[in-house]
């Protein structure tokens, strides 16, 4: 089942979701909108660029949007929105207010009659999988997650966002005492504030206030607040030549005891180690927008999340070929 797919804003993630098309030929991307002035834009393939503001003229072209905006302020505007219109995937992270986007894209996209697949991507999104899955087969146990270390996309557009933040760079850092406990099978609990640090570099607009700045991020609400968090101000020079990359990655375990008296210590493991954080996401976010135009073609509407699709909808292969050499 091919699929004609639209990019809605034209980051880091837009452009990986064009990169991630090239690999998948039953995808074709009939274009990118963007809040930009479209002459301005220039993508890496020479896909047409469109005002955002003129997307629903373009509406018999589309099948899914995969929405690439930040979760801080587009996401919870963006994907209600879109859904009035279109099936839409977004990547909207910040785990806090999940239920919250969850119960508001619901109501948009349950009166269109679309279907919106919201915080994708791999966490929220396979990992998210991947503690469902192992609390299933361990239900007498804990799980425990550790990103990084990496930049977090999510938590350097929210610290960009501040006034007076003219670009950051927000990197995830496991604790390692705390991951070796957890990988010892004694199941410690562990408080958000003893499993990571978050490490900030902020390149100030000229003449900024550095404390308020300082003060904002570290007491951000669903981002910092609860995590031991160092800001350090760079300059411009300094965050192109040590910043310019975006690795990432992360573990989730799973610790068990299966027994008559729970004597058997069991531990499953989920481990991503990423070159590129916004290429590896924008990968997960096209196999999701697959499920969701396998799923709306078969008359699904609503709002769901990576715990609703079938694997075998992610796939662009046939049941006979996934039974056959996957199972």
């Amino acid at each position: 089942m091919n699929m004609n797919l639209a990019i809605y804003g034209y980051g880091n993630i837009g452009k990986g979701v064009e990169l991630a098309a090239l690999q998948n030929p039953d995808v074709k991307i009939t274009g990118v909108f963007t809040r930009r002035s479209p002459e301005k834009v220039q993508t890496l393939t020479g896909l047409p660029v469109y005002p955002a503001a003129e997307i629903t003229a373009h509406k018999d072209e589309i099948d899914v949007i995969i929405i690439c905006g930040g979760s801080a302020t587009d996401l919870p505007v963006m994907t209600p929105n879109l859904v009035k219109d279109f099936n839409v995937v977004d990547s909207f992270d910040n785990h806090s207010r999940i239920p919250e986007h969850y119960k508001n894209v619901e109501k948009a996209a349950l009166e269109s009659g679309h279907l919106a697949l919201i915080s994708g991507g791999w966490d929220p999104g396979l990992f998210s999988l991947n503690r469902l899955y192992a609390s299933c087969v361990l239900p007498v146990g804990e799980h425990y997650t550790f990103w990084g270390r990496g930049v977090s996309q999510g938590h350097s557009d929210a610290v960009r966002r501040i006034e007076g933040v003219k670009d950051a760079r927000q990197y995830t850092v496991p604790i390692e005492k705390a991951l070796e406990e957890v990988r010892s099978g004694s199941m410690p609990e562990l408080s958000t504030r003893e499993k990571h640090l978050r490490e900030c570099y902020v390149v100030a607009e000229e003449g900024a206030d550095l404390e308020r700045i300082e003060r904002e991020i570290k007491t951000m609400p669903g981002y910092f607040a609860d995590y031991d968090t160092t800001v350090t101000f760079i300059s411009e020079e300094e965050m192109k030549r040590d910043h310019s990359e975006l690795p990432h990655g992360g573990f989730v375990i799973r610790s068990g005891k299966t027994g008559l008296h729970k004597e058997h210590t069991q531990t499953i493991e989920y481990k991503l180690t990423l070159d590129s954080n916004p290429e590896f996401t924008s990968s997960v976010l096209l196999a999701l927008a697959r499920a969701v135009n396998k799923m709306a073609a078969a008359g699904r509407t609503g709002c769901i999340t990576i715990f609703d699709v079938a694997p075998i909808d992610l796939s662009p292969l046939s049941r006979e070929e996934i039974v056959g050499h996957m199972l």
